[in-house]
């Protein structure tokens, strides 16, 4: 059948979509409705119609879905960084536990016995909401010209005026309500993208839920003296000083006209250039997830690396340093390493570690952390993992005294750790990862289509998938980290 526009369509969903849509079917046609949810029975509107597919617009919840909740958030439906608040969370994760095993089996090509033995239940969150600790909002104008500030409507720069987001903290309005008061009250001008006119870009915000402590950062379109780019800036200090556990304001300088919002060059205005923030170590295997008394402490600047969710972080790092097996005798090598919170995590327990990173902030900061937190195990390195890693294993002698000082054999590590972007390994990054040929790889992803890609090289390179596990790390989205542990076979010889 030939499905064309405008025509009205009526479907069960029965799936989510990448994006969040939900997905319905006619006599196996899948047709993608945004703000439906699994179990609605809904009436649509064909807006785009493909040859394997199409897209359809709400037009009436025929039977709600025995898992339809009222959301928290009025503008979730046109926000979109919150594509399925209004489905049940227990739901969420349900679905998020199907996609993983879905993938696997789809694209990975493992079996769905061998999936069902060894995928262990997703690690949910004991509060969906209020758990990011940044948040970065655009800064406009509404109709009367006021300032405002809030996040993007889908696929469009029109800004949604919000100051009370349900998944970043709650003292986060304050901050919004005192920089908009202010900028009204000295008419501070907004930037304007079509322009390239106007001071305040972007307001970020960072939070340390195991501190309290609070950072400020304005991005600004400013050209003159850095640190005193604000009109009246000394007003606004007193004012956000006098916010609770405030502990850093600083401007971030961006003049380009780009969609990349944070720009190189950071000045600290009022208080301390970073804020701190501890990520405990829990042992995954008892029910409650108990911690273990071990505790890492970081740095973090206005442009650091650094996972946005820290309770449900501890979970899936503690869960990555478990399947890595360590006693204490173990090389490790830990694969686009960021700040080096996995590579920390496996030194303390692990002889020696060796990051790579390609940020060399990243790096920097990856020391810093190290030496903050005495750990005198972990070096790192600055470079693509698929340039980097090679040149250790192809030109191992280059690096002869590195070895010679840590008495381990980089070339052949006892564990390799992976924590790719959403696009995965490097091919040559895996190729190398099988010569090296250790006895664990542990890869914490994501993105759970590209994890299944590469399993699939790595199991046909020789290894086993003897653990999977997801993470939910974004409640109320459709995003999900998954945390496996792969291993070479009794007396396999590569």
């Amino acid at each position: 059948m030939e499905w064309k526009k405008d025509q009205k369509i009526r479907v069960e969903i029965t799936d989510i979509g990448a994006e969040g849509e939900g997905i319905g079917k006619q006599d196996g046609f899948p047709f993608f409705i945004k703000d439906a949810v699994i179990g609605d029975v809904v009436e649509a509107k064909i807006m785009k119609s493909k040859k394997n597919y199409a897209y359809a617009r709400l037009e009436k919840v025929v039977i709600p879905s025995p898992f339809r909740v009222q959301p928290l958030c009025r503008y979730h439906k046109q926000c979109g960084g919150c594509q399925i608040q209004a489905m049940d969370y227990a739901r969420q994760l349900k679905f998020k536990q199907e996609k993983v095993r879905d993938h696997l089996l789809r694209i990975g090509g493992f079996p769905a016995e061998e999936i069902d033995r060894i995928m262990e239940p997703i690690v949910g969150m004991e509060n969906p909401f209020h758990y990011r600790n940044k948040a970065l909002y655009p800064v406009g104008k509404d109709k009367e010209g006021n300032p405002i500030a809030g996040f993007y409507v889908g696929r469009t720069h029109s800004i949604i005026a919000n100051t009370e987001c349900f998944l970043g903290r709650k003292e986060n309005k304050e901050i919004l309500d005192t920089i908009l008061a202010y900028m009204k009250e000295f008419h501070v001008e907004p930037y304007d993208e079509t322009s390239g006119l106007g001071l305040v870009r972007h307001i970020l915000i960072r939070n340390s839920f195991s501190r309290g402590e609070i950072m400020v950062c304005l991005v600004l379109n400013y050209e003159g003296k850095k640190p005193e780019a604000l009109p009246h800036q000394d007003i606004l200090l007193e004012r956000l000083a006098n916010i609770k556990n405030m502990t850093s304001v600083s401007v971030n300088i961006n003049t380009e006209k780009t969609n990349v919002i944070l720009g190189k060059e950071v000045h600290t205005i009022w208080g301390k250039n970073t804020i701190r923030d501890s990520i405990r170590v829990r042992n995954m295997e008892t029910p409650d997830m108990e911690f273990t008394g071990q505790e890492l402490e970081f740095e973090i600047s206005p442009l650091s690396f650094y996972q946005v969710n820290p309770l449900q972080t501890e979970k899936l790092y503690s869960l990555a340093l478990q399947y890595a097996g360590l006693t204490g005798k173990e090389t490790v090598w830990d694969l686009y390493c960021g700040i080096g919170t996995i590579s920390l995590f496996m030194a303390t327990r692990a002889r020696q570690v060796y990051g790579v990173e390609i940020i060399p902030q990243a790096i920097e900061d990856a020391r810093k952390n190290a030496a903050k937190n005495h750990i005198s195990n972990a070096e790192f390195f600055t470079g693509k993992a698929e340039e980097i890693l090679p040149r250790f294993y192809e030109n191992g002698e280059d690096f002869s005294d590195l070895q010679t000082k840590s008495g381990c054999d980089m070339r052949h590590p006892d564990v390799i750790v992976v924590d790719p972007p959403r696009k995965g390994c490097d091919e040559k990054c895996l190729s190398v990862m099988l010569k090296m040929a250790p006895s664990r790889i542990v890869y914490v992803s994501c993105d759970s289509a590209t994890l299944a890609r590469d399993l699939r090289i790595l199991r046909e390179g020789g290894y086993e998938l003897k653990r999977v596990r997801p993470v939910d790390q974004f409640g109320m989205t459709v995003h999900i980290e998954v945390a496996c542990l792969l291993e070479t076979p009794a007396n396999y010889e590569f």
